[in-house]
């Protein structure tokens, strides 16, 4: 397993915008496919965004396409969520995961997770 630290949440205006990180020491980072998971309170957890190891592939999920981007600079063992145009809906302790070759797209199919920063968008 890698330790991956989240940072960048905050609160923020509806319409507003924030840059999520997720980095990591472990070299081995570069070799893991990331996503991006979101969990308000009383609800599941939700995947948002996930990029392969590489960043030839990106995912998304269908309520934030057009508004969150996601990224990587594995020289810098990070991986960035840039997400404009936020929505009261999109209030949530966003997290991210790691696997070298996770089986699909659920928390479940990553083996390494940070403690997520908080996300809060105001009306």
């Amino acid at each position: 397993q890698v330790q991956l630290v989240e940072s960048g949440g905050g609160l923020v205006q509806a319409g507003g915008s924030l840059r999520l990180s997720c980095s990591a020491s472990e070299r081995t980072f570069s070799t893991l496919d990331i996503a991006w998971f979101r969990q308000a309170p009383g609800k599941e957890a939700e995947f948002v965004a996930a990029i392969t190891w590489s960043g030839a592939n990106t995912y998304y999920a269908d309520s934030v396409k057009g508004r969150f981007a996601i990224s990587r600079d594995n020289a810098k063992n990070t991986v960035y969520m840039q997400m404009n145009s936020l929505k009261p809906d999109d209030t949530a302790l966003y997290y991210c995961a790691g696997d070298p070759r996770p089986a699909g797209l659920s928390p479940s199919d990553f083996n390494s997770r940070g403690q997520g920063t908080q996300v809060t968008v105001s009306s």
